[in-house]
C-alpha cells in the first residue's frame, strides 16, 4: 500500500475544518461565510480526495452526513442513561402544587431559581460523544432501550460529527430534541399531496416517520433541525452545575440549543414567561406545545432525584389546547374492537394545532345529548391533551332552521345487532361477538406495533382478508398461505411472501405483546408487562384468582376483574389453546430474559458514581441481564464503588470481592466481561 503524500493529508485536513467551520455557520449561527458555489466545490474536493484515499474517511467528516448504505432494520440498544419522561401540568395552580410537593422532599432548602426552556414538539434523541467524536444516536424508546439511528442522524446539520471544543470530555452524552420547521413540513406534505401520498398528520409524527426512514439521504432532504437541552459528562465537569451552564457549554460545543430559554428567580417569573410565549409561541418557526421548568442547580437536582417514572426535579407545562370553529357535515358512529360505538362529527376540514382535521369524537350518547349537536351546527372543536380532536361547543346562534336532533342508531351499523347499554356503563356497545367490527378492530390490535408488530398486516390488508374470508379469528393469520394471499388484489408473491415471513416471525413476540394483544378491556402495554413478570406462563395467569392479580403493585380492581372475567370465557380458552397449538410465545422466556452481557452475574453498588444515579446503574445492570443485590456476600461478582464508599467496600476487600469503577461497568456492558 502506497504512502500518502503528507500535502494531501493536510489538504483533507483542511478541507474537513473549513467545511466544518461553515456547516456551523450557516446552520447553527445562521450567518454564511462563503458562498454556497465555493461550498459546493471544497465539498466536491474533499469527497473526491476521500474516494482517492479511503483510509483518510472519518466518523466527523462532513462527507460522512449521508450515507450510501442502506440498513434493513435499526438495532435496539441499551441507553447507557434512561431517558425518563415529565410529570404534565395543564395550569399555573398545578404548578404550585408541584413546587411544593419537591419542597417537603429537602429539610433545608438551599438557595435556588428556576430555568424555563421551551418544549420542542418533535423527537426525543440521545447522542454519544466519544473524546469528542459522534458515535451513537439512540431514539427515546421505552426510556431503557432505543433504537440506534446513528446514519440517519448524520445528516442533520445541527447535530455536530465532532465537538468544537479543545480537550473534549472521555465521554458526552447528550438529550435533545428532533424537530421539523413548519417551512419545511409544509413543503414536504405539498411534494406529497403532488405526487397523491398520504399526508403527514403533524410536524411531531412526520419528524418520527422521518427518523426512522431505511435510506438516510431521504432524512437529509427533510432538512430536519435538532434543539440540545441536557448532558451528562464524564470525567464530570464540576465547572458545569447549572442548567444554564449546561446549555452554554452546549452551544460552545457546537450544538444549535433554543435561545429562548429564561432563568426565573420564583414562580411569579416563571408565570410571566408562560403567558408571554403562550401568545408569543404561534409566531414560531415550529411547534411547541408547553414550556420545561427546571430546578437550575444540579446539586438539588442530583438531592431530589427521580420518582420511577419522572425527575422530581422539573415538570412540564402544557399550554391549553388550541380551539377553532368548523360546520358539522355529517355525524356518524364507529364501532371498535370493544363493540364500543362511538359517535363521530364529521366536518368541514380545519386547520387546528398544526393539522388538518375533519373528525372529531363525541365520545357517547350522553354527550351528544348534552351538546345537542346537531348536522349543520357550527361548533368549536380543540384538541384533548393536543392530540384527539373533541367538540367542546355548539354555537347555537348560528344554527341552521331546518335542523333536527341527532338520535343514536338502536342497532349496529355493522351487523345490524341491536346495541346495548349497561347500567354502569355510558357507553353503547355492540355485543355480537361475531361483529365484524369487533373482528376487524381485533384483528388490526393484534397486529400493531405494541403487541406484535406483523409488518404489512394493517387495517387495508386485514379488511382484504376478511372480505376474502381468509380471517375469522386471530388463529386464522398463522394459517394462512402464500398463494392465498397472493391472489389478492394489489398483493402479488413477494408481498405475500415477507407477510408470511412477519406472521411467523410475530410468534417469538415477548409474552407481555401476546397479553397485550389479546385485547384484554383496561390491559394496556405498561400492564402487559406486570402481568406477564409476575405470572409467567398463560396457565398461571389462567389460573390467578382477583386476590392474586391485586397482591401486584399496579394491578387495580378494574384491571384484576377484567383479566378473571375473560379467561371465563370458553370462547377466550379456546383461543388459548389454539394459539398454544400455532406455537405463539405464551411464557416469559428466562432465556431470553437472560442473554445480556451481565447474565447471571450479580452486583452491588456503593458511594457516588461519577454520572449515573444509583436507581439509574441499576437499571442499566439490570437491563443487561444481571442482578442488583442491597449489601455485599460471597455470591456477588462485583461491587462497583464510587466516592465516598463505605462500609460495603471494606466488606468487599475483605471477601476477596472484584471491585470495579463506572466507567469498567459501562464496558462490561458494551463489550462484555472477559474475566
Amino acid at each position: 500500500m502506497s504512502k500518502i503524500p503528507n500535502n494531501i493529508i493536510e489538504r483533507v485536513t483542511h478541507l474537513k475544518s473549513k467545511l466544518q467551520e461553515a456547516s456551523y455557520a450557516y446552520y447553527i449561527l445562521d450567518n454564511p461565510i462563503i458562498e454556497d458555489a465555493i461550498y459546493d466545490q471544497l465539498y466536491r474536493e474533499l469527497q473526491n480526495l476521500e474516494n482517492q484515499y479511503p483510509s483518510l474517511i472519518t466518523s466527523d467528516s462532513i462527507t460522512q452526513r449521508v450515507g450510501d448504505k442502506l440498513d434493513n432494520k435499526f438495532d435496539s440498544v441499551n441507553h447507557k442513561i434512561p431517558l425518563y419522561s415529565l410529570e404534565n401540568a395543564f395550569n399555573f395552580e398545578e404548578l404550585k402544587q408541584w413546587e411544593n410537593r419537591w419542597q417537603r422532599q429537602i429539610k433545608n432548602i438551599p438557595k435556588y431559581n428556576y430555568i424555563c426552556e421551551l418544549k420542542i414538539d418533535g423527537a426525543a434523541i440521545a447522542l454519544t460523544y466519544e473524546n469528542g467524536i459522534f458515535t451513537r444516536g439512540l431514539t427515546r424508546g421505552d426510556g431503557i432501550t432505543g433504537e440506534d439511528i446513528t446514519n440517519n442522524l448524520r445528516t442533520i446539520h445541527s447535530i455536530p460529527l465532532k465537538l468544537n471544543i479543545d480537550n473534549p470530555p472521555s465521554i458526552l452524552e447528550v438529550r435533545g430534541e428532533a424537530f421539523l420547521p413548519l417551512k419545511e413540513f409544509n413543503r414536504i406534505n405539498q411534494e406529497r399531496e403532488k405526487n397523491k401520498e398520504s399526508l403527514f398528520a403533524n410536524p411531531r409524527n412526520a419528524t418520527s416517520g422521518t427518523l426512522r426512514q431505511l435510506n438516510p439521504n431521504i432524512v437529509s432532504q427533510r432538512k430536519l433541525q435538532f434543539f440540545a437541552y441536557n448532558l451528562y459528562i464524564s470525567p464530570e465537569n464540576q465547572d458545569i452545575n447549572t442548567q444554564e451552564k449546561a446549555l452554554l457549554f452546549l452551544q460552545k460545543s457546537g450544538f444549535l440549543i433554543n435561545s429562548n430559554y429564561q432563568t426565573c428567580q420564583d414562580l411569579n417569573q416563571v408565570k410571566k414567561y408562560l403567558d408571554y410565549w403562550e401568545i408569543e409561541r404561534k409566531n414560531l418557526p415550529y411547534m411547541t406545545d408547553g414550556v420545561v421548568v427546571k430546578i437550575n442547580q444540579f446539586t438539588l437536582q442530583n438531592t431530589l432525584d427521580f420518582t420511577q417514572k419522572f425527575p422530581r426535579w422539573a415538570i412540564a407545562v402544557k399550554y391549553p389546547a388550541e380551539e377553532v370553529t368548523t360546520i358539522v357535515k355529517n355525524i356518524t358512529v364507529n364501532v371498535g374492537r370493544t363493540g364500543a360505538v362511538t359517535p363521530m362529527a364529521i366536518m368541514k376540514p380545519v386547520q387546528l394545532a398544526g393539522t388538518i382535521v375533519q373528525r372529531a369524537t363525541l365520545h357517547n350518547s350522553d354527550h351528544v345529548q348534552e351538546l345537542d349537536i346537531r348536522i349543520g351546527d357550527t361548533v368549536i372543536i380543540r384538541k384533548a391533551g393536543e392530540i384527539i380532536p373533541e367538540v367542546v361547543e355548539v354555537i347555537k346562534d348560528l344554527r341552521p332552521s331546518d335542523t333536527k336532533p341527532y338520535q343514536m342508531p338502536s342497532n349496529c351499523p355493522e351487523c345490524n345487532s341491536e346495541l346495548i347499554r349497561f347500567d354502569n356503563e355510558a357507553v353503547t356497545r355492540c355485543v355480537n361477538v361475531s361483529c365484524p367490527a369487533i373482528l376487524r378492530g381485533s384483528l388490526i390490535h393484534w397486529a400493531s406495533k405494541e403487541a406484535m408488530d406483523i409488518k404489512g398486516l394493517g387495517e387495508k390488508v386485514v379488511i382484504l382478508l376478511m372480505k376474502s374470508k381468509l380471517i375469522k379469528s386471530i388463529g386464522d393469520i398463522y394459517k394462512l398461505k402464500v398463494f392465498e394471499i397472493a391472489d389478492l388484489e394489489r398483493m402479488g408473491e413477494k408481498s405475500a411472501q415477507k407477510l408470511i415471513t412477519n406472521i411467523e416471525h410475530s410468534k417469538k413476540q415477548p409474552f407481555h405483546r401476546v397479553l397485550y394483544g389479546l385485547g384484554i378491556r383496561y390491559v394496556g402495554v405498561v400492564n402487559a408487562q406486570l402481568l406477564a413478570e409476575n405470572f409467567t406462563n398463560i396457565d398461571n395467569l389462567i389460573n390467578a384468582q382477583k386476590e392474586d392479580l391485586l397482591s401486584v403493585y399496579g394491578i387495580g380492581i378494574e384491571i384484576a376483574s377484567s383479566v378473571v372475567d375473560w379467561f371465563k370465557l370458553p370462547a377466550n380458552i379456546v383461543l388459548i389453546e389454539e394459539l398454544k397449538s400455532l406455537n405463539i410465545n405464551l411464557a416469559t422466556n428466562n432465556e431470553n430474559k437472560n442473554t445480556g452481557k451481565l447474565t447471571n452475574k450479580i452486583f452491588v453498588l456503593t458511594g457516588t458514581l461519577p454520572t449515573l444515579k444509583r436507581n439509574e446503574a441499576k437499571k442499566i445492570i439490570e437491563s443487561a441481564g444481571g442482578k442488583v443485590n442491597a449489601s455485599i456476600s460471597a455470591k456477588v461478582n462485583y461491587l462497583v464503588a464510587g466516592d465516598d464508599a463505605g462500609s460495603k467496600l471494606e466488606k468487599a476487600q475483605k471477601l476477596n470481592l472484584k471491585i470495579i469503577t463506572e466507567s469498567e461497568l459501562l464496558s462490561f456492558i458494551e463489550n462484555g466481561i472477559s474475566q
